[in-house]
């Protein structure tokens, strides 16, 4: 059973108000006319109203760059969210979510009432992440408005540990699959996420997709991947497939590039050279999937 939230508490006092002024309306319907009939009173605003409201507020949020704001036409971060089922109250871990991008817009949504944490991989093992580490440390510690309750935890990817066991309602990873694959520590990733999340908790998936027929083996080196071949990761730690999404397809790419995702922005490995050409197409085209870790008595 969660904790009481605050959003759920405003929910339940809108409830009781509603019904409080619908009593009193019967009530006092044999003495005098009712201020105004029943069917016009508000309904109370529901969870998913609030956390649509929530998501607009931190989208609008003046500690977002431009430059981050310019890429939510090819992230759709409020659709991604909502479809991954984000709430305010809930413990939510990304896992290496680099220079922040998610991060400023979860951790703000998950300050008052929620918990956001970020699970990066160990600084000391890699030089991108000892930069990433740095910039996201830096980032929080520059706004505890609304950074000061986000926590960032240190995993190896070899053997990780995201926190203790059944602790999350949601694991949350954006374009990073590419890379377990290609390290060949994907497994034991997908099995973490199952290990920290608790039974009916949610792992949601986004990462740059194959074209239809590709192979794992022929692709692998190019950031793009199989959807096939990431179900089966999930699958195979515990989780269920629960739906997916075309929320980040992008039809204009072809998947098929000199320096493989790479090559388009917001990376343009090619430098000026078609730079025009690639800015056109946008971003990769991307799977978004969400999958289940099974309640307890599923089987029952």
């Amino acid at each position: 059973m969660t904790h009481l939230k605050k959003f759920g508490l405003l929910l339940a006092l809108s409830l009781a108000g509603s019904w409080l002024g619908a009593s009193a309306q019967v009530v006092a319907a044999g003495t005098a006319e009712p201020d105004q009939p029943t069917d016009a009173l508000v309904p109370p605003t529901s969870a998913s109203d609030f956390t649509a409201s929530q998501l607009d507020d931190v989208l609008a949020g003046g500690w977002r760059s431009e430059a981050n704001r310019a890429r939510d036409s090819w992230r759709h971060p409020k659709a991604t969210l909502q479809f991954f089922g984000i709430q305010p109250d809930q413990t939510v871990i990304e896992i290496t979510p680099g220079g922040g991008w998610y991060a400023e817009l979860l951790a703000p949504l998950l300050h008052d009432n929620g918990h956001y944490i970020a699970a990066e991989q160990a600084p000391s093992t890699d030089s991108e992440a000892r930069a990433d580490d740095s910039k996201l440390r830096r980032k929080f510690s520059a706004d505890p408005a609304h950074f000061g309750n986000a926590a960032i935890v240190s995993f190896d990817p070899k053997k990780p540990v995201l926190g203790a066991p059944a602790s999350a309602d949601l694991v949350l990873t954006f374009r990073n699959v590419h890379n377990w694959v290609m390290a060949e520590t994907a497994p034991a990733m997908f099995k973490a996420f199952y290990a920290v999340l608790r039974p009916g908790g949610a792992l949601g998936v986004v990462d740059h997709r194959a074209a239809d027929g590709a192979t794992l083996a022929a692709v692998k080196s190019s950031g793009y991947l199989p959807t096939a071949a990431v179900i089966k990761l999930a699958t195979d730690a515990g989780f269920k497939l629960d739906e997916r999404s075309e929320i980040n397809a992008n039809p204009a790419d072809d998947h098929d590039h000199p320096k493989g995702v790479w090559t388009l922005p917001p990376t343009l490995a090619m430098g000026d050279t078609d730079r025009a050409k690639y800015l056109a197409i946008g971003e990769s085209d991307r799977m978004t999937l969400r999958f289940v870790k099974p309640a307890a008595n599923a089987s029952r």
